[in-house]
């Protein structure tokens, strides 16, 4: 693997000071004779990790959000190629096609074998359109239902893997039965009997995330955002406008942070990232979220099968109650 210089990071306009020492570090470090600046790249080093630390424990939802769409961000694939071994990737529907924005496979994570299934938005030009930026097509979710019920008979877990800014909103996708695909979806994984845990390691906007976020337990990566709608689509409803001044207002009002959701009972944890997001340190992040995974798995892994269908139906029923308990 070739690790690119920190300055090779695509930067964020909150991270503009945390560059420059990027930069002046990475100067310094080229240096013939960069023994001599020891101390000084000592002091830029620690005055570096103290800015990016502060940084990122102020982000607002909106900065928030644009971490979780950073170009560099690890991808369901590279999660693929980082923590499973003997991947085998399966494909298609049986009904229409194959659809690239959703990947399958069975793999081994830790001792574990599981499935898993997760969006994936491309990085190249090329590979982005093909995979519609992690937009899938109704097939995509019948393919991840097909392959969740092949586990299902070989009683293996399922992990999920959760980037997407919403299922893809194109007329052919709606002539195929998006919104039937994604119904089906929901009540299908909610009596699956057999362990599933949903990670957002990225965006989890709208139905397109929901339709394979069905689990026993849901985790978050720590910037990440999970949300009925994307800040812009919220913005275009509410004022008639997207710009950086109503993007930041609907980011706020949604509660979509890792934080926010956790408080509000709609996941199970938050997955820490390591100092300046997932991007810096893609291995690091990988290694936590593996361990994550193989904790929750074998904890599932006790329960009898009709225990875990009825412990995740009352799970989803309970999102969203309120008490309101009388004083008088």
């Amino acid at each position: 693997m070739i690790l690119m210089s920190k300055t090779a990071l695509v930067t964020l306009d909150f991270e503009e000071a945390v560059a420059q020492i990027d930069i002046q570090i990475d100067l310094m470090e080229a240096k013939i004779d960069a023994e001599v600046f020891a101390d000084e790249l000592r002091t830029l080093r620690q005055a570096r990790e103290s800015l990016l630390t502060k940084t990122y424990a102020n982000l607002t939802p909106w900065q928030t959000v644009r971490v979780a769409r950073h170009p560099q961000r690890p991808q369901t694939l590279d999660y693929v190629r980082m923590i499973c071994r003997d991947w085998s990737e399966l494909h298609g529907d049986r009904r229409f096609g194959d659809d690239a924005a959703l990947i399958t496979g069975f793999a081994r994570i830790g001792s574990l074998k599981c499935l898993v299934v997760g969006h994936h938005k491309g990085r190249t030009t090329e590979e982005r359109i093909k995979c519609r930026f992690g937009c899938a097509n109704p097939e995509g979710y019948r393919k991840a239902l097909l392959k969740m019920k092949l586990a299902e008979k070989f009683h293996l877990p399922i992990v999920t893997l959760i980037d997407t800014p919403g299922a893809y909103p194109g007329v052919d996708s709606e002539q195929r039965g998006q919104a039937e695909a994604i119904a089906v979806n929901l009540r299908e994984m909610s009596r699956l009997r057999t362990p599933i845990v949903c990670i957002v390691i990225g965006e989890g906007g709208s139905g397109g995330a929901l339709g394979i976020g069905v689990g026993d337990r849901i985790a978050m990566l720590q910037h990440s955002w999970y949300s009925v709608i994307s800040p812009e689509g919220c913005a275009a409803i509410l004022w008639k406008k997207a710009n950086e001044q109503t993007n930041n207002s609907a980011a706020q009002a949604l509660a979509l942070t890792a934080e926010s959701n956790l408080k509000n009972g709609l996941i199970d944890a938050i997955i820490p990232e390591p100092n300046g997001g997932a991007h810096r340190d893609p291995q690091a992040t990988a290694e936590r979220l593996q361990g994550w995974v193989v904790d929750s798995i074998r904890e599932l892994q006790r329960l009898a099968p009709d225990t875990l269908v009825r412990l995740r139906f009352d799970k989803i029923r309970n999102i969203g109650t309120h008490n309101c308990s009388s004083t008088a």
